[in-house]
């Protein structure tokens, strides 16, 4: 391998080598820009002091695409022993053993797992240390097809109503592929059974109101044209991801958390942040405020007992 195969880039107290910068991970195409692994790195590298606090702490899955786009993918969840003693771990019990998942609580790490061509960070819902425990809860609006944002707009706007109404602070995020991440901050004190349950029950309240919309069914051919409330990453081990993550898709398009009055934006779509303006988006901090303290869900269950169909 050549000088020209390896970068070395700078990440506080560490430096991180970034083999074959120049190998494309996102082919043009169709509109699409192409993208390098060096492209890769350096959004990265900017989105950082964003991103970071949404991934400190938590184990991750990551998706990793070594040829790029073109080639095979992998879901990395253990920890490969080749990995460098300074990036962070954590074991966590599953069903006959363990996992040792990659925790990344720093830039380093972060380009690391770029180098290893992560495109997608995915990460769990609870921290460590506190594994069992969420301290987020997330609903994922998924249409039906490519061309219904209408509809995911419109199902945004209704659960961040109904969530107002049970005085639960809420979030949303592009998810870069086909809809919109409602994420709310809990105090990580109930399970993810409970956890889960409730937001079952939500979106069940959800769907009551609005039949021929929306849809809990799990199975694609029970959906038809409705969009699908997905609750089903609260679960123990279930993963989501994580904002300001890439998506491997062509354009390179991004996680994005965004502001809930940007919801109107006429040109709003699952995929209209890219590497390209992402980081220009996280610096009007659209979640200002929000995750700053979690609820609990006790208060909440009261008031959505009361409203849900007998």
């Amino acid at each position: 391998m050549t000088e020209d195969d390896v970068r070395t880039v700078r990440a506080g107290r560490r430096t991180v080598e970034v083999h074959r910068p120049h190998k494309v991970l996102f082919p043009a195409g169709d509109g699409a820009k192409e993208y390098t692994k060096a492209d890769l790195v350096d959004y990265y590298r900017s989105v950082a002091p964003f991103m970071l606090p949404h991934l400190r702490g938590r184990p991750l899955m990551l998706e990793r695409h070594p040829d790029g786009l073109d080639g095979p993918l992998f879901m990395q969840k253990n920890t490969p022993d080749s990995y460098p003693e300074w990036i962070g771990r954590v074991e966590v019990p599953k069903e006959g053993g363990t996992v040792c998942h990659t925790v990344c609580d720093d830039t380093a790490t972060l380009l690391y797992l770029a180098d290893q061509a992560s495109l997608t960070l995915h990460r769990w819902l609870s921290r460590v240390g506190s594994v069992e425990r969420p301290d987020r809860m997330v609903f994922d609006l998924d249409p039906a097809g490519e061309d219904d944002f209408a509809l995911v707009r419109e199902a945004a706007w209704l659960l961040g109503e109904l969530l107002d109404e049970l005085s639960l602070p809420s979030a949303l995020m592009t998810t870069g592929s086909r809809g919109l991440h409602v994420v709310v901050p809990l105090n990580g004190r109930h399970d993810f059974d409970e956890v889960r349950r409730f937001a079952k029950d939500v979106a069940d309240t959800l769907v009551a109101g609005h039949p021929d919309r929306l849809t809990t069914a799990a199975r694609k051919k029970d959906r038809g044209d409705r969009l699908y409330l997905d609750i089903q990453r609260n679960g123990y081990a279930q993963t989501a991801v994580a904002p300001f993550t890439v998506r491997a898709k062509p354009g390179a398009p991004v996680a994005t958390p965004m502001a809930w009055t940007q919801l109107d934006d006429p040109g709003l779509d699952a995929r209209r942040w890219t590497i390209a303006d992402a980081v220009e988006q996280a610096r009007t901090n659209p979640w200002a405020g929000v995750m700053a303290k979690g609820r609990a869900l006790g208060p909440a269950r009261r008031r959505l007992n009361a409203l849900m169909p007998s």
